[in-house]
């Protein structure tokens, strides 16, 4: 069965992927999630003021809520959630998982430890690899069953999920030799693929992490391609939005009050 189908725009790029609605899901996935929730959420001060940015509301549930029922929804029941700022209030509110028929671990963090530094604290734990990890400010609705898939398929120690990414140069941009004009390109775009947060990791790749220094995941990510560790890169082409400032928050909000579907 078909269980995605790209759309594309006229110049065949494409900008959403829809769901098959008579597609049935998976069966249950073992494999350990990680939420990373500890950050502090400065860019949305003041809300992050009275709670952690992984709490605040996108439609009738928190931003975390979201992320952990799209994995619930897709098979997967085994959860770490990494806490440090208000980490009781993450505490209370998912409590051990119960509620959305999953369990609930949490790594707590004694300082802020980076986008990656809670995976030092992994080894300690029964965890199910290849792990997902996920930054816990983002929604989409990727299907995680494929890109476990594609992750066991290249047979690497790391797959890092990416999203194309276009910046336009506001000027003509000038291309020359010595002082001779050759040719002027009008507001050219470049392509980039940027880093989107999540992650499927194999136990060899988290082993001799520190668990006391903080760190972020392109520090390690880079140490361990410089020691010729395989990562391997997955793009991503579903709805994908990083919640860092106000105005992708506010853009959250009015695609729930839309309609959109996360879950």
């Amino acid at each position: 069965f078909i269980s995605r189908i790209p759309v594309v725009n006229s110049d065949g790029k494409v900008i959403r992927v829809e769901r098959n609605e008579y597609y049935s899901p998976r069966s249950e996935q073992n494999n350990t999630v990680l939420l990373m929730a500890g950050g502090f959420g400065t860019r949305l001060y003041p809300l992050t003021k009275e709670k952690p940015k992984p709490l605040l509301e996108v439609g009738d549930k928190p931003i975390l809520e979201s992320i952990l029922l799209q994995f619930r929804n897709q098979g997967f029941s085994d959860f770490l959630i990494s806490i440090h700022y208000k980490a009781e209030m993450v505490k209370n509110y998912f409590g051990d998982g119960s509620d959305w028929d999953v369990t609930i671990r949490y790594l707590e963090e004694n300082q802020p430890m980076g986008t990656g530094g809670a995976l030092g604290l992994i080894p300690q734990l029964d965890v199910h690899f290849p792990m997902i990890v996920i930054n816990g400010d983002l929604l989409t609705n990727v299907d995680y069953g494929h890109l476990l898939e594609f992750h066991t398929q290249q047979q690497g120690m790391a797959t890092v999920c990416v999203r194309e990414y276009d910046l336009e140069v506001p000027y003509g941009v000038i291309e020359w030799t010595g002082n001779h004009i050759n040719d002027i390109v009008e507001k050219p775009v470049h392509t980039y693929f940027i880093n989107a947060g999540i992650y499927v990791l194999e136990e060899a790749f988290i082993n001799n992490i520190s668990n006391e220094i903080p760190l972020d995941m392109t520090t390690i990510l880079r140490g361990k391609i410089e020691e010729g560790t395989l990562v391997t890169m997955f793009p991503l082409h579903e709805y994908w939005l990083d919640i860092g400032c106000f105005p992708e928050y506010k853009r959250a909000r009015e695609d729930v009050a839309n309609e959109f579907n996360f879950d």
